[in-house]
């Protein structure tokens, strides 16, 4: 894949970072674009500050990708935040924040990005949550933003297809902290363990390359399993 180009939001860190690396490693030069920028530059990726929930600023973001590098084959919308309050305490402000940030960004960014993808016959992933499909107390907003972001992939899919395809990846329990993590964490998972940011930055270079051709509109959950489990207080 070398000399496509990718864009990564979100991508100073976690996930996204591990994407971009992995992106990078694979041959793509990669737009990393946050609003913070990364202690260290993987080679192959250069860093855009950007605030993905702005309209302007994406704008300017893709005119940047569109004049220098003059094309884009992939767009992976990472970008989200989570602001965990009870109902009662959430503001408007912060309900929209969290919409805005994690959802609003990919219609954004797809609308923006569309014409260089469709010239290049890109692809788009979207990293969403099993956080879409199950909840802890006092997630509404994030939860919210996630099966909404679900939706639209399919639906861009279909509206963009057949020059671009779109699928999403709904990420379980990813260890981006590095902290200990007890065996009891790891356990409690049918695969065994607790996934790794490699998990998913493997599968959405899958997704972006030329053998995941026939893949649209789908979403990939990479969780361990732990949406297939039942479990049941003792």
């Amino acid at each position: 894949m070398t000399g496509r180009v990718a864009l990564v939001t979100g991508g100073a860190r976690g996930i996204g970072a591990g994407i971009a690396a992995r992106l990078a490693a694979d041959g793509f030069s990669v737009v990393i674009a946050d609003q913070t920028a990364p202690g260290e530059l993987p080679s192959g990726c250069r860093f855009r500050r950007c605030d993905v929930s702005d309209e302007g600023d994406v704008g300017e973001l893709l005119a940047d990708i569109a004049g220098g590098d003059r094309r884009l084959d992939a767009l992976v919308c990472n970008a989200g935040i989570m602001i965990r309050k009870p109902l009662a305490e959430l503001t408007f402000a912060e309900w929209s924040r969290v919409i805005a940030t994690n959802l609003t960004s990919t219609y954004l960014l797809a609308r923006a990005a569309e014409e260089l993808l469709r010239a290049s016959g890109g692809a788009v992933v979207t990293i969403a949550s099993t956080r879409a499909r199950m909840s802890e107390p006092d997630t509404e907003s994030y939860a919210a933003s996630k099966g909404g972001l679900l939706a639209l992939t399919h639906a861009l899919a279909v509206s963009l297809g057949p020059a671009i395809r779109v699928n999403c990846i709904s990420p379980g329990w990813i260890d981006v902290s590095g902290d200990a993590l007890r065996a009891e964490d790891h356990e409690q998972h049918p695969a065994g363990r607790v996934g790794r940011v490699e998990d998913v930055a493997s599968l959405a270079s899958f997704l972006l390359g030329p053998e995941s051709g026939f893949i649209t509109g789908a979403e990939f959950i990479v969780d361990g399993g732990m949406t297939r489990k039942m479990i049941y207080a003792e």
